[in-house]
């Protein structure tokens, strides 16, 4: 049995336009082209992409997916592998839901109690379910600083990436705190925050007023980079874009 490319698109919420592209990537050829240049998928079309979707889902790119797709063997095989996955992400999903949730009841607490955020009794647990390498997931519309991270990334220990990552933790904190506290993104303190950032960054490589832009924007267009700072507190991800926008406009020019 044969499906047409617009039957195709209803079943799996997939559009047309991005089925055509596939064809064009040599992702996912239809089983046919009709005379009048429709295309055409059978069974074997759709469990690829049933993969290409699952594996899409699970944050992995077009070219990694073409990779993985083209050294399978085994269909069943290689959905047991996605089913692992899967699982794999709903666990961390699970863990991340109750890091979210200690944190607003937290909050929620304090604020009754008159306090801030420092009320947070141990701030690493806010990072439960966040994976470490999320931070550096968009890092790849930065490839020279990418190279660079991945260079230093490379010669630490497991003790100093540990170290490393909770000092990216409490950075995020002491700037959520900040946020909560009612400081605009161009007071003093926010800033001498955003400027250790920039700092340690530039202990790589030089770094640009508009790359250090692009990095700020990229807080809240990364889903990765904004699910990170929104673990924290609603709005951080704004917050911390706004002020490195302030920063590289009054320090950087």
């Amino acid at each position: 049995m044969e499906w047409p490319i617009a039957e195709v698109a209803r079943m799996s919420g997939v559009t047309a336009r991005t089925l055509r592209h596939y064809d064009e990537i040599g992702l996912l050829p239809p089983a046919r082209i009709g005379a009048s240049g429709h295309r055409y998928y059978e069974e074997h079309q759709l469990l690829l992409l049933q993969q290409i979707l699952v594996l899409r889902a699970l944050g992995v790119g077009l070219p990694e997916i073409g990779r993985i797709l083209a050294e399978q063997v085994d269909e069943v095989e290689a959905l047991r592998g996605h089913h692992r996955r899967l699982l794999a992400e709903r666990d961390r999903l699970d863990a991340l839901a109750g890091t979210v949730s200690r944190t607003i009841a937290e909050l929620e607490q304090s604020r009754k109690d008159g306090r801030h955020m420092t009320a947070i009794n141990r701030p690493e647990n806010l990072f439960e379910g966040v994976r470490p390498s999320q931070y550096g997931q968009n890092m790849r519309d930065f490839p020279e600083l990418a190279e660079d991270v991945g260079r230093r990334a490379a010669t630490m220990s497991q003790a100093e990436a540990e170290a490393g990552h909770r000092e990216r933790t409490a950075q995020m904190i002491r700037l959520a705190e900040l946020m909560v506290a009612g400081n605009p993104v161009d007071a003093e303190p926010v800033q001498a925050e955003i400027d250790a950032q920039y700092r340690a960054l530039s202990e790589l490589r030089a770094v640009s007023a508009d790359e250090y832009r692009a990095i700020g924007r990229s807080c809240v267009d990364n889903d990765a980079w904004r699910a990170a700072y929104e673990a924290i507190a609603p709005g951080l991800a704004a917050y911390q874009r706004d002020a490195i926008e302030a920063y590289a406009t009054s320090e950087l020019g």
